[in-house]
C-alpha cells in the first residue's frame, strides 16, 4: 500500500479545524513514520493549548453562571483613567456564556493586535456592546467621569441588563443588582471583553488625534504621560483634549 507523502499530511493538519483535530490524528496514529510522528506531536501540543484555554474561559465564567439565575448579566470596565490627554471611554457587554469566546482576558495582558481581533469578534458574537465617553473637557473628578461612561454605555444595551459585573466600583444611577469585583478584568470574562472593547476603542480615538497633533505622539503613548509627552506639552503648551487637572503639575 503506497501511504499518503508526509507533505499531503502536514497540509491536512494545517488546514484542520481544533474540532476535527482529534479524529485526524486518530486516522494517522498508526502511521509509523517519523515525521508523521512529528506532525502528531504538534498536532497533539495545539489540542493540549486548546483544552487549557477552555478550562481557563470556564473558570473566568464563574460569576457569569452564579448570577444567571438572576437575570441579564452585563461587564462593564472602562479604559483611560490615568492619561493627561484623551477621552475616558467605557464598554458594557452582555456575552452568550453557552459560546463563550476564547482568548478574551484582561485588555492589559493582550498585545495590541490580539485586542483588535478579539474585538471584532466579540462585537460579531456578543448579545449585546455599549460604549459610552467622557470627553477631556470633562473630566476633572475622574471617577465622576467613569460614571458618566458607564452609565452612557450601560444606556445602549438590549436586552436590559439586571445584574452588572463591574470592575471594582459600585456605580451611582444604574437601577440593578451589582457585584464589585476587585481585578474583575482577569476573573470575569465579560467584563474582561468589556475591557478590550474599551481599550481599543480609546485606542483608536488616541491615534486619531494624533494626525490632528503629531507633536504628541498620541499614537504611540495614547495620552499617557511619557517623557517625551510631557516634554512636548511643555514645549507646545496643551491641546483641547489634554485634562486641564491632570497637567497643572507640568505647565
Amino acid at each position: 500500500m503506497i501511504q499518503e507523502k508526509i507533505e499531503i499530511i502536514r497540509d491536512k493538519f494545517k488546514n484542520a479545524s481544533i474540532e476535527t483535530l482529534p479524529e485526524l490524528m486518530t486516522t494517522y496514529r498508526e502511521d509509523g513514520r517519523i515525521g508523521v510522528g512529528k506532525i502528531l506531536e504538534r498536532a497533539q501540543k495545539k489540542l493540549d493549548a486548546y483544552n487549557k484555554e477552555l478550562d481557563r474561559v470556564q473558570k473566568m465564567l464563574s460569576y457569569e453562571r452564579q448570577y444567571g439565575e438572576c437575570g441579564v448579566i452585563c461587564g462593564i470596565d472602562e479604559a483611560g483613567r490615568g492619561p493627561l490627554a484623551g477621552p475616558v471611554v467605557a464598554a458594557a457587554v452582555i456575552l452568550d456564556i453557552n459560546c463563550p469566546i476564547l482568548y478574551v482576558n484582561d485588555s492589559k495582558k493582550l498585545s495590541e493586535k490580539k485586542r483588535e481581533e478579539l474585538y471584532d469578534e466579540i462585537m460579531e458574537k456578543a448579545v449585546s456592546v455599549g460604549v459610552g465617553i467622557a470627553s477631556p473637557e470633562t473630566i476633572d473628578n475622574i471617577l465622576q467621569a467613569d460614571y458618566v461612561a458607564m452609565r452612557e454605555a450601560v444606556s445602549q444595551l438590549t436586552p436590559k441588563p439586571e445584574v452588572f459585573l463591574n470592575d471594582a466600583v459600585t456605580i451611582p444611577g444604574i437601577e440593578g443588582r451589582q457585584v464589585p469585583i476587585i481585578k474583575g478584568d482577569a476573573k470575569s470574562l465579560s467584563i474582561a471583553a468589556a475591557s478590550i472593547i474599551a481599550k481599543v476603542t480609546r485606542d483608536r480615538m488616541m491615534r486619531e488625534y494624533d494626525k490632528l497633533f503629531p507633536e504628541y505622539d498620541f499614537a504611540k503613548n495614547k495620552g499617557y504621560g511619557t517623557a517625551e509627552h510631557v516634554a512636548a506639552l511643555k514645549t507646545f503648551g496643551p491641546t483641547p483634549i489634554h485634562r486641564r487637572s491632570f497637567i497643572s503639575n507640568f505647565i
